[in-house]
């Protein structure tokens, strides 16, 4: 069988099923191959396949068909299956069956993985039925079992439906399937576009050492600049040889160029500022389709509408009036609303923290998101459409904080989220699991004094009484986690959402005094600030800051906002002490990112660590009016829009080629074709080298730095969406948008 690799762009970055005619021939067994399915042909009747879910298994024209009822929510709810597989760890298998599906547009999650607790999966895939297909994947088994299942998920769906099977295989002893993902041409551009006065840069992958030619084309083909690249040796992140080529000089304003070097010709891109204002507000749009507690009104985003999910509607049990969890406390909350973090149905006190800062940061540096209006039900009043949306998620985060009278008045509960995990899709209004508050943590606190209090001094020129409410609010979260200092959330705690577990919470209460310091101008919260430890750290490292490292955002408020901080000149110092570190990082970057991790080892959402960094640059682009600070940031931008070892651009919509299946249970179309695909300005998790999720190592094992992604809805490691990494690309294009 050839490589479904080797075909179009749009194949390999969905990753779906490879698909042969119909009755087409299964590829000839290796003689070391084992067949570790019994009876998979269905010759000898259904043994030993099993069904649940009240469905009969039955042989029918020599395939094995079930009757799905409708009206499941899990895909694990109707299963048919095969126990007492045995897998070897290391060894490399062939999963493959033909199938269909009545009516079409159902899919079935395919799944080989332990048939008992805790029910880990190895390999999985979720293809869309229609007439029979040949589906065939290979998979590397991370375990030894011999309680391994094979297994076809089918619940889900709201009406009934037919499901038919036969040739199920898995195969042991195959040789691997090499992953080559389609980059495309080897002259990778900024997609999207170039500011007509900034810097323009691309990277050319060569094997050539010496300098080529190149040529920069406008929209009608005639050659508009020219020059030579420079050779830029091997790239560390990415294992190619490359050159840079510089066309800076050139400045005219239009859409359609194309840079030509080497015999490759890169995909068209534009020169203008146009695309950015566009930016500015998809990205910020973004929040609204990730509202909790709230219809989605299709008539402001056509395709987009929805219920409203965790409003005590059936299956929904609700976020009106949700219990700890066993043992956590013996009273309930209302924490309906806020923004669903990531693709899960989970809301997190630590993740919206940083994102309610990061916005509200961005509000506070870019005058002209006062007047970018986002189309939410807000819209039309006379306070600005960002802090409307923002506004959202503050008051969840009030509600997460523990009533007087209570253990732990005045914290603030980590997060709350489902009492399991749910599969994918899933709509937020569908979800039938319980819903718990997790148990109170000194980040989590800290979260919400220094955005209650950011919150107080931005919103008091619009609603005074609410100002004084999250004043009061952060206040009282502060004195709490002083009381508290050691409230850990435990990393142990990560079913049914993510632990978001930190061991260090020093930073989280410099940012927290910071805030408090900035609004009130007390002078308990100045002391507190001089007195961190984080004060006169170098914070800017790696990554200048995530949910697990608040340091710089207290530092950046502290340069940024006026106030009368003694010794505010070296904190200023210190933030453009932190840029020059991302530029030097930057320059010697053959693709110009400002971003080096330790080994090569790529963190878990990369792109929204680059653009965090690319945040410094542009705090110290203010502090001095430096172009050279500018300039860092648009040439990160390049990376992010696909000048990059996998030329894609990872903002949904962006691009002639960008990502579009990131990992959510809503935004699932790869998986149901009735679902739509995340929003055009949602940013993908980026290069992760860690790869924890099984598709993931199924495609990747062995990847290269910026290689370690793939753009499929499975990888959750690799792909996933958040609140917290739209935030910076959000704060980033609200700041190209005003150069």
């Amino acid at each position: 069988m050839s490589r479904i690799w080797e075909r179009s762009r749009t194949v390999a970055v969905v990753g779906s099923a490879v698909l042969l005619a119909a009755g087409a021939a299964a590829p000839a067994a290796h003689a070391a191959e084992v067949e570790q399915v019994v009876n998979g042909g269905f010759d000898s009747g259904t043994a030993p396949f099993w069904a649940n879910a009240g469905m009969t298994l039955a042989v029918e024209d020599g395939r094995a068909c079930v009757d799905v009822p409708g009206g499941t929510v899990n895909k694990w709810d109707a299963i048919l299956g095969q126990n007492d597989i045995d897998l070897v760890a290391g060894e490399n298998y062939r999963f493959s069956f033909d199938a269909s599906g009545a009516p079409a547009g159902k899919s079935v999650r395919a799944v080989v993985g332990l048939a008992v607790d805790p029910y880990d999966t190895y390999f999985e895939q979720s293809p869309v039925l229609g007439d029979t297909q040949h589906y065939e994947w290979t998979f590397t088994a991370s375990a030894t079992t011999a309680q391994a299942q094979v297994a076809f998920q089918l619940g889900g769906s709201p009406d009934p439906w037919r499901f038919c099977v036969d040739n199920v295989s898995l195969v042991g002893g195959v040789p691997p399937e090499v992953y080559e993902p389609d980059t495309g041409p080897r002259v990778r551009v900024n997609q999207v576009a170039y500011l007509p006065k900034g810097p323009k840069a691309a990277t050319l992958v060569t094997t050539v050492t010496t300098a080529l030619p190149w040529q920069l084309a406008d929209k009608a083909g005639k050659i508009v600049a020219r020059g030579q690249s420079k050779p830029r040796g091997v790239d560390a992140s990415s294992g190619q040889n490359v050159h840079t080529i510089d066309f800076g000089r050139y400045v005219k304003k239009g859409s359609g160029y194309t840079l030509t070097a080497d015999g490759e010709t890169s995909r068209p891109f534009a020169i203008g500022a146009e695309a950015y204002e566009k930016l500015r507000s998809d990205s910020l749009k973004f929040y609204y389709t990730q509202r909790s507690g709230i219809a989605i009104d299709d008539a402001l985003r056509p395709g987009y509408g929805r219920p409203a999910g965790h409003v005590d509607v059936a299956p929904n049990q609700g976020d009106g009036n949700v219990p700890c969890q066993a043992g956590v406390c013996d009273y309930r909350l209302d924490v309906r609303g806020g923004w669903y973090d990531a693709g899960d149905h989970g809301k997190y006190v630590v993740n919206g923290g940083i994102s309610v800062w990061e916005l509200l940061n961005a509000y506070e540096r870019s005058p002209g998101l006062k007047k970018v209006g986002l189309n939410i039900p807000e819209s039309r009043t006379r306070t600005p459409d960002l802090l409307d949306e923002v506004r959202w998620e503050l008051d969840f985060l009030l509600r997460m904080q523990v009533p007087a009278g209570q253990p732990f008045a005045g914290m603030a509960h980590h997060k709350i989220h489902d009492q399991a995990w749910t599969g994918l899709p899933l709509l937020p209004h569908l979800d039938p699991q319980p819903r718990e508050l997790h148990p109170v943590s000194t980040a989590a606190t800290l979260n919400l004094a220094a955005t209650a209090a950011q919150a107080a001094r931005i919103y008091a020129p619009y609603d005074k009484a609410f100002a004084l409410k999250a004043l009061t609010a952060a206040k009282t979260a502060y004195t709490a986690a002083k009381a508290n200092p050691d409230r850990l959330a435990p990393e142990s705690d990560g079913i049914g959402g993510g632990a978001y577990n930190d061991t260090k919470v020093s930073d989280d209460f410099y940012w927290a005094a910071a805030e408090l310091f900035l609004t009130t101008g007390e002078k308990k919260y100045q002391a507190d600030v001089l007195s961190s430890p984080e004060h006169t750290a170098d914070v800017f490292g790696a990554g200048a800051f995530d949910w697990g490292n608040t340091a710089a955002a207290g530092r950046l408020d502290l340069a940024l906002v006026p106030n009368r901080l003694p010794g505010l000149a070296a904190v200023k110092a210190s933030v453009i002490a932190g840029a020059e570190k991302y530029l030097a990082i930057q320059r010697n970057h053959p693709y110009g990112v400002p971003y080096a991790p330790t080994n090569n080892n790529w963190d878990w959402g990369s792109n929204s660590i680059i653009l965090n960094n690319m945040v410094v640059l542009a705090a110290a682009h203010e502090l001095t009016g430096r172009d050279k600070y500018r300039d860092g940031v648009l040439t990160g931008l390049d990376y992010i829009f696909g000048r990059n070892a996998l030329n894609i651009s990872y903002v949904t919509g962006y691009g002639t080629v960008s990502s579009q299946n990131q990992h959510s249970r809503w935004y699932a179309r790869q998986l149901d074709p009735a679902l739509p695909n995340p929003p055009k300005g949602t940013l993908a998790g980026g290069a992760n080298s860690s790869i924890q999720d099984p598709y993931a190592q199924s495609k990747l094992t062995g990847c290269v730095g910026q290689f370690c992604y793939i753009d499929d809805i499975q990888s959750w490691s690799t792909n996933e969406l958040t609140i917290n990494w739209n935030a910076p690309l959000a704060r980033i294009a609200a700041y190209v948008a005003e150069l």
